[in-house]
């Protein structure tokens, strides 16, 4: 179950990086399928004219790579050639049949409508491809592939198939990426069917599939590629008529480059029934969307990152760019500590001038995580108010007189028996204000109300486990009643996180952190309860910063433009307007942030908090 289970079908033009590449590797990227196509048929013509009797290319992808129309048009160069080519279908010849892999994943997902109304949740499958390989059918295609024809070439297609177990058997390894947004459209546009699916179930349950299993292997496998060099060829594969082809010594270079660098990803932008209109103005988004409930400025699992080589654009996903530079970006501890996943997400929550509050929900603990769903790690989160309308609200824990047995009774009853209810007994609430940082860990009761955006940030939690206990008595936007997730919200509640707690522990006063010359840092959220620091830098021309191993995060939260610029290398930097979301690497060292505009610069920087190697789960 992804984040984002229904993106909005927009390219964000805005954040694109430029990092400083060599001509060697600008002119290496090859854009468009037949020119692509052409590149590898002439590799394979030389090896042949080299003396090797026959070719074996493998292609390999992330989830929803389709690798149909490059493989006709390099059948078609190759013919040009007088090269013959006969393709092989990985999956179809090596894995267990579907059936099999069924009785596998299907015991993993959750089935009880009670506890989960719309079947999102299950438990990770950790077994990877290599869980589906049928060993008498591996051994046969090992066989066919040794008697592979000679004068030909041998195309291998199919999920999992440089996999370390076969990778040996073929000459030249490809791999297609694919953009987590555009990997979901092609999901909803009914374009992929699960391992082992001829046709695409229910979209609903392909998606939870494609989280618990597909796309669980396909990251795992894509990564061990990536880090061990297996490469000759990478695809960024969003359009099959205009695929890039970089050669893996330039992608690795592009990489080791940007890493270099202070960036910005590509948002993804979502609809929602409480969606609000701020982040559609401010953004220019499509007058054919309804509102902007979500923006994913920054969240690594969901977001790709944009590059400038020469005049080709290359969009990355985000976590590919992790999986290869990973130490560089967030230094070893961080890489170790949070087994190479990216720790903290960013996006707004846009409810400005909305019909409504967001759901009053909670999210669960690690232990509930690892036990549930086989997941890493815990679901923190945290809002800071950016804008307020008239008569926002920030709902954070439960008021000191609330009855919450009560409480749970009633939300009870208003999914079962559709009566409203006067969430305001039960709920605290704090009046919004922009600079408002509350912090809510696992457990506690929230919302944000209508009328406001906010920065959301987040722990690890690669999937999104938001139990909704309330929601109005709300319909969704086919006009049925939204669900709730009372049973494991009621599971998952901290009950003793009152106002008076609240107040005492989890919405603080700013407090001076470090200063310089026209510049102040202040800690505006930090708990053991969390293992991220939230801070804010105020200044009008520069504020001097160190990232001393250890990355940063900052969005522009009141201000017109800055540029976040190395010191010791003033040629690498990134220009942000109000609101953009900027990673500084933790190999950054030294860098300054400088005013652009004429306004005092607010800037909200987060980071991890001293000692989080040694935090429990």
């Amino acid at each position: 179950m992804s984040f984002m289970y229904n993106p909005f079908p927009y390219d964000d033009p805005k954040p694109v990086n430029r990092p400083e590449l060599s001509e060697d590797t600008i002119k290496s990227i090859v854009k468009g399928s037949d020119k692509a196509a052409a590149v590898v048929a002439a590799d394979i013509a030389d090896r042949m004219k080299a003396g090797k009797e026959n070719v074996i290319i493998g292609f390999d992808g992330y989830t929803t790579a389709c690798w149909k129309t490059f493989l006709n048009l390099l059948g078609r160069r190759l013919t040009a050639l007088g090269i013959g080519i006969e393709l092989v279908d990985f999956d179809k010849e090596v894995f267990k049949s579907g059936e099999e892999i069924d009785a596998m994943i299907d015991p993993l997902l959750e089935w009880d409508t009670k506890k989960d109304p719309t079947l999102l949740f299950g438990k990770i499958y950790k077994g990877g491809y290599e869980g589906f390989i049928d060993p008498a059918k591996a051994e046969n295609f090992r066989k066919k592939i040794a008697a592979a024809p000679k004068g030909k070439v041998t195309a291998v297609f199919g999920y999992g198939s440089l996999i370390k177990d076969f990778r040996s058997l073929y000459d030249i390894k490809c791999y297609f990426d694919v953009t987590p947004k555009e990997s979901m459209l092609r999901i909803r546009r009914g374009r992929y069917a699960n391992i082992g699916h001829d046709m695409p179930d229910l979209t609903n349950r392909v998606i939870r599939r494609c989280y618990y299993c597909d796309f669980e292997a396909a990251v795992h496998n894509r990564g061990d590629l990536l880090q061990n060099n297996i490469l000759d060829y990478y695809f960024e594969s969003d359009h099959d008529d205009e695929v890039r082809l970089i050669p893996v010594k330039a992608l690795n270079e592009i990489f080791n480059s940007l890493a270099d660098y202070p960036f910005r990803c590509k948002p993804v932008y979502l609809e929602g029934v409480w969606g609000g209109t701020y982040m559609k103005k401010l953004r220019n988004l499509p007058d054919t969307m309804r509102n902007c409930a979500w923006v994913f400025d920054f969240i690594p699992m969901e977001v790709s990152i944009l590059v400038q080589a020469g005049d080709v654009q290359i969009d990355f996903p985000y976590f590919t760019f992790v999986q290869k530079e990973g130490v560089k970006i967030m230094g070893e501890k961080c890489v170790k500590r949070y087994q190479g996943y990216f720790p903290i997400r960013f996006n707004y929550d846009d409810s400005y001038h909305s019909t409504g509050n967001m759901s009053i929900q909670c999210h669960s603990g690690a232990a509930f995580n690892k036990s549930e769903y086989n997941e890493f790690g815990r679901q923190d989160e945290s809002y800071y108010v950016v804008v307020t309308g008239h008569d926002a609200k920030t709902f954070l824990g439960f008021r000191d007189d609330a009855d919450i047995d009560q409480f749970c009774k009633d939300i009870e009853a208003a999914d079962t028996q559709h009566k409203p209810v006067d969430y305001m007994k039960y709920v605290s609430y704090e009046e919004s204000k922009p600079g408002l940082q509350v912090m809510i860990p696992a457990g506690t009761v929230h919302s944000s109300g209508r009328n406001q955006v906010v920065l959301e940030i987040g722990s690890l939690t690669i999937g999104s486990y938001t139990y909704k206990m309330y929601d109005y008595l709300r319909l969704d936007f086919d006009g049925k009643q939204r669900p709730i997730h009372t049973y494991l919200g009621e599971k998952t509640i901290v009950r003793d996180r009152r106002t008076s707690w609240v107040r005492g522990n989890i919405v603080q006063k700013p407090r001076l952190a470090d200063s310089g010359e026209g510049w102040e840092e202040y800690i505006i959220g930090e708990s053991d309860l969390l293992y991220f620091s939230l801070r804010r830098l105020e200044f009008e021309q520069k504020c001097y910063q160190e990232t001393k191993g250890i990355f940063h995060v900052l969005t522009v939260v009141d201000g017109e433009k800055v540029r976040v610029r190395s010191v010791g290398h003033p040629e690498r930097y990134y220009e942000a307007d109000y609101m953009d979301i900027v990673v500084v690497p933790a190999d950054m060292g030294r860098y300054v942030i400088e005013n652009l505009g004429k306004e005092p610069i607010r800037i909200h920087k987060t980071m991890l908090r001293d000692g989080f190697e040694n935090d429990p789960d």
